[in-house]
């Protein structure tokens, strides 16, 4: 099978050089060159002056009682939710034994709870 090629000219066609950005210097000697040819009255940006111009004033402070207020009823409900959880795995449990009991064709499976006279 052919492959079909697209009519080119020769202005479309531009060669790079491929120049490889380690062959000059190693990794340790590079770092200790760009400081030398750094003009030594710039001082290097730290890192809080830098990231300082991404900050936002608030337009209202933090609300911390209604945080932790919020994180209380998070709690709450994820504490609710896996006591859930854990009562309808076991009901289901109990279900599947009286189940598999009767299946068995046995007659004293269902629990028969007595009140005690007085």
């Amino acid at each position: 099978m052919k492959t079909q090629r697209p009519i080119s000219s020769d202005d479309e066609h531009v060669v790079l050089k491929f120049r490889p950005r380690t062959s000059a210097q190693p990794p340790g000697k590079r770092e200790e060159a760009d400081r030398s040819t750094r003009p030594t009255s710039v001082a290097p940006v730290s890192v809080a002056n830098d990231l300082s111009r991404y900050e936002k004033p608030r337009e209202e402070p933090d609300d911390f009682r209604q945080r932790m207020l919020a994180n209380i009823a998070a709690f709450a409900f994820t504490v609710a939710l896996t006591a859930i959880g854990i009562w309808l795995a076991m009901s289901i449990a109990d279900l599947r034994k009286t189940q598999d009991c009767v299946l068995m064709g046995r007659r004293d499976c269902a629990k028969i709870t007595v009140m005690p006279r007085s």
